[in-house]
């Protein structure tokens, strides 16, 4: 079995890199310092594990993990974070909390031999859970063709629904993203970010007024002159967060 180790901190990597060797059956493929290059290395040698830390510059952890279409078997090894062992915890992804023992290791690695496979639907309910965190709320991590584009939610104008996507608008023009709109209405801070339609989020900052539309609806207009269709049940939860 193939695998990659992704971890900012040479010592942590020495240390897998050393235990792994009672392992002979685990080859590792590469050694990567942030999550670009782990995303390149994962995508280039479709591991069938990989060890992964949360806190990296650039992107995160969990960040790296949403723009592969199909992660493979994860071991994540991090230092404390109180949302980190929430999602972990609730959805029985395995974790080794640093510093580790090889006895800890080892516990972990048997776990994932013995499963031999990606648990896909257990990494994406540990996202969503992950994403509760303040600081998974602050940016929006993209594939913009073979780059990586981090949004700052400030930035965001609105998002519309696209079939299994969504749609971010920003200055820039809009990215996709392959989330739901209910999970992003989960993340974004409520204060700003209004789901105004059924379709449709909107950041409140950016709107300059509401007119009627057809019966029982509204056209929110953006400073930059867009608009954004805004239902009966959107505008009440609209005037809500405008404290109106």
């Amino acid at each position: 079995m193939k695998s990659i180790i992704i971890d900012d901190e040479a010592l942590a990597r020495g240390i897998i890199r050393e235990y792994l060797e009672a392992y002979p059956s685990i080859a590792i493929a590469e050694e990567c310092e942030n999550g670009f290059e782990g995303l390149k290395a994962i995508q280039h040698h479709q591991p069938g594990l990989i060890f992964l830390d949360i806190q990296m510059p650039k992107i995160n952890g969990f960040e790296m993990l949403e723009l592969l279409d199909h992660p493979p078997a994860v071991i994540f090894t991090t230092a404390f974070d109180e949302y980190a062992m929430k999602a972990f915890e609730a959805n029985a992804i395995d974790y080794l909390l640093k510093p580790f023992s090889q006895q800890r290791f080892n516990k972990a690695v048997e776990k994932f031999l013995s499963l031999q496979q990606s648990n896909a639907r257990s990494i994406d309910a540990l996202l969503d859970t992950a994403s509760l965190s303040p600081a998974q709320s602050e940016r929006i991590v993209v594939k913009n063709g073979n780059k990586i584009k981090i949004i700052p939610t400030r930035e965001i104008w609105y998002i519309e629904a696209a079939d299994d996507f969504v749609k971010i608008y920003t200055k820039e023009g809009y990215f996709l993203k392959n989330k739901t709109m209910s999970h992003l209405e989960k993340v974004l801070d409520p204060r700003y970010f209004v789901r105004c339609h059924r379709s449709y989020i909107v950041n409140i900052q950016e709107i300059t007024r509401i007119v009627p539309y057809e019966k029982e609806s509204q056209i929110a207009i953006l400073r930059t002159g867009a608009k954004v269709p805004v239902s009966r049940n959107g505008y009440a939860r609209m005037k809500a967060a405008l404290g109106g």
